[in-house]
């Protein structure tokens, strides 16, 4: 049902993108040519309405069917379910939350040139 959906977008994007090619602009476009017969449906006139009223109704065409694809791209993949997959809250390790949590004094590398007074502690010495 995807897939079908999908091609029938295509088909009509194509279409649109031919119809808006065609028409009439202030430079001349690719549109009609000036010749032809002076009145009927195929007049500069009638082609212009008839082109005008063919991109609204597959711009509306387009447009819905795009509403149609993602609400079955939703409901296909995910089952109607929120993706949690990306969901990045830990529990914290101890019960109180951890806002008690002792802080763990690392000694420093060997070898290292700069070492603080008071360990890698960067907030050692903040009054608390």
């Amino acid at each position: 049902m995807f897939l079908f959906l999908t091609v029938i977008q295509a088909i009509i994007a194509a279409a649109l993108v031919g119809v808006v090619l065609m028409q009439r602009s202030e430079g001349g476009g690719l549109g009609i040519g000036s010749g032809g017969s002076p009145g009927g449906l195929m007049s500069a006139r009638g082609a212009a309405d008839f082109l005008t009223r063919t991109t609204k109704w597959l711009a509306v065409l387009f447009v819905g069917l795009a509403i149609v694809i993602g609400g079955v791209a939703v409901n296909t993949t995910s089952g109607g379910e929120f993706d949690t997959s990306l969901d990045r809250t830990v529990a914290p390790a101890n019960p109180d939350g951890g806002l008690n949590a002792p802080v763990v004094d690392t000694p420093a590398p060997t070898g290292t040139a700069t070492a603080s007074p008071q360990g890698n502690d960067p907030l050692a010495g903040v009054a608390q």
